[in-house]
């Protein structure tokens, strides 16, 4: 069974979707920012040797987007703050070991998604950590294994949210991969 890697996005609404960025450029040119952003980030990372799953939000109004490629399945996030939905769309991937990223990451390459499925060879967890003490990349070799309480408690949006993360992973090892960006304000633009 191959890996999957699982990407974030939200419908690209203006006022819904990379509002940091928005207060920063406009709420317009920042959904159109993520918008163009997703798109080249699936085609750049493409690779038949992993499956690519979308994790949508809304739900609803993300299944039946045409904004996204119609070939690319979709998951729907659900509720929850940022750890429920990771958790939950790790654990749909059950089986084979999966990653979870952003779509927000300008920088990722192939590479980068390769580095993460090896690393998983030798690791219970792998992280991409981003510069501002997040992370850019999570990935379990066995998702369906969550330890309980897996991303609860974690401080999203600040330098301590990769360490937090890792806390909820007791006695596992875990691997860190290539250090990226991810936008959150005009700042991060490439």
């Amino acid at each position: 069974m191959k890996p999957t890697l699982i990407i974030m996005v939200k419908e690209p609404r203006p006022g819904r979707v990379k509002t940091r960025l928005g207060r920063d450029i406009g709420m317009v040119p920042a959904a159109w920012w993520f918008r163009h952003q997703t798109r080249r980030l699936l085609r750049r990372i493409q690779d038949p040797r992993w499956r690519i799953i979308l994790a949508v939000s809304p739900d609803i109004e993300g299944f039946h987007s045409r904004i996204w490629p119609a070939h690319i399945p979709r998951w729907g996030q659900g509720t929850g703050h940022l750890g429920d939905r990771m958790a939950r769309m790790l654990r749909t991937a059950h089986g084979a070991p999966a990653c979870v990223i952003g779509a927000d990451i300008p920088g990722i390459t192939r590479r980068h998604i390769a580095d993460a499925f090896k690393a998983l060879g030798n690791h219970d967890a792998t992280f991409g950590p981003a510069p501002d003490g997040g992370y850019w990349l999570i990935g379990l070799k066995h998702p369906a294994r969550q330890p309980s309480g897996f991303l609860q408690g974690v401080a999203w949006s600040t330098d301590t949210a990769l360490n937090d993360s890792a806390a909820t992973l007791p006695g596992r090892r875990i691997a860190k991969i290539a250090s990226l960006r991810d936008v959150d304000t005009i700042a991060d633009l490439p």
